[in-house]
C-alpha cells in the first residue's frame, strides 16, 4: 500500500535524514517506528504525505506516486492520509465539531468550507468518529476546554472524518500522562482493527511499540536497522536501534527509580536486521 523506493532526504545545511530507504508498508499493518531523536522518524512518517519532500527516490500509495504528484492528483492522494501531531494542532477557540469538520475540507470547494457549509452527511461523519473516541457529548464544547487526552482523541477524530486508507500518527502520546496514554492508543488500536486502516506510528515509550504494533521499524542515523515482529524486538534489539543501553524513561511502564534496563549493548551479529546479513 506504501512503498518506499530508494529514498533519501537531505536537508539544506546538509543533515541526512533519510539514506536510500526501501520499504513497503501493508494494507491494514500497525506500524511503529522508533528511534532515538534526530535518527529520521519525524522525516520518514511526513515524507509520506508530502509535509516533507524528499531529495530522492519515490514513494508511492496505492501504486500512485505520491512524490510526482501535484495540483488536483496530489490533494486526491492526501485525502486519503489523516494526519495526527503531537501538539494536537486543534483550532482552540472553537467546538470540537468543528475541529473535527475540519478533516472534510479535502472533500469540498474553498469557498464552502470557509463559510463553514458542510452538508448533514458530513455533522453524521463527524459524530460517527466522536463516538468511536467516546466523546460525542463533548461536540459543541469549545476545543480548549477539554483535557489534553481528550483534544487529542479529537484530532483522532478528525482524522477519522476525512475518511482516510492511511492514519500517521508524529509522537501523538509525547505529552500526555501514563493513562490517557494507553487510552490515546487504545483508540488507535481498536480503530486499525475494525476498520482496517494503515497506521504508522512514531513512538518514544518501548513497551507501548512491543504492545500495540504489529510490526516494528527502527531507524538509526536515517536508515532501517531493524524491521520486524514485537516479538522479535527484544531489550537487546532496541540497543542496538539506539546504539546505546534503553533508559528508564523510554519505558512507559518504569516509574520506579533505578539504573538503565539494559546495561550492555549486545553483540550485532546476534541481532536480525532488514538485510538478513550480520552487521
Amino acid at each position: 500500500m506504501i512503498t518506499f523506493n530508494n529514498v533519501s532526504k537531505v536537508y539544506p545545511n546538509g543533515t541526512k535524514g533519510l539514506k536510500n530507504i526501501n520499504l513497503t508498508i501493508h494494507e491494514g499493518e500497525l506500524v511503529v517506528i522508533v528511534g532515538l531523536s534526530g535518527a529520521g522518524k519525524s522525516t520518514l512518517l511526513r515524507s509520506i504525505n508530502r509535509l516533507i519532500d524528499i531529495s530522492e527516490g519515490d514513494i508511492q500509495i496505492n501504486s500512485q506516486s505520491i512524490t510526482s504528484a501535484s495540483g488536483a492528483k496530489l490533494r486526491r492522494i492526501r485525502r486519503g492520509i489523516g494526519m495526527i501531531f503531537q501538539s494536537f494542532n486543534l483550532v482552540k477557540r472553537s467546538t470540537v465539531m468543528r475541529n473535527v469538520l475540519s478533516g472534510r475540507v479535502g472533500h469540498h470547494s474553498t469557498l464552502r468550507t470557509v463559510f463553514g457549509m458542510f452538508p448533514k452527511e458530513d455533522h453524521e461523519l463527524a459524530l460517527d468518529a466522536l463516538a468511536r473516541v467516546n466523546l460525542q457529548e463533548k461536540a459543541y464544547s469549545r476545543a480548549d476546554q477539554l483535557s489534553g487526552g481528550q483534544q487529542q482523541r479529537v484530532s483522532i477524530a478528525r482524522a477519522l472524518a476525512q475518511q482516510p486508507q492511511i492514519i500517521l500518527a508524529d509522537e501523538p502520546v509525547a505529552s500526555l500522562d501514563p493513562l490517557t496514554t494507553r487510552q490515546v492508543m487504545d483508540d488507535l488500536q481498536r480503530i486499525n482493527q475494525e476498520l482496517q486502516i494503515t497506521t504508522i506510528i512514531n513512538l518514544h515509550f518501548i513497551d507501548l511499540a512491543r504492545e500495540y504494533a504489529t510490526r516494528i521499524i527502527g531507524l538509526r542515523a536515517g536508515e532501517i536497522v531493524f524491521d520486524g515482529t514485537p516479538a522479535e524486538a527484544t531489550d537487546d534489539v532496541f540497543s542496538h536501534i539506539y546504539g546505546r543501553p534503553i533508559h528508564r524513561d523510554e519505558v512507559l511502564g518504569a516509574n520506579a527509580p533505578g539504573e538503565d534496563i539494559v546495561t550492555v549493548i549486545p553483540d550485532a551479529s546476534d541481532i536480525k536486521v532488514t538485510s538478513g546479513e550480520p552487521l
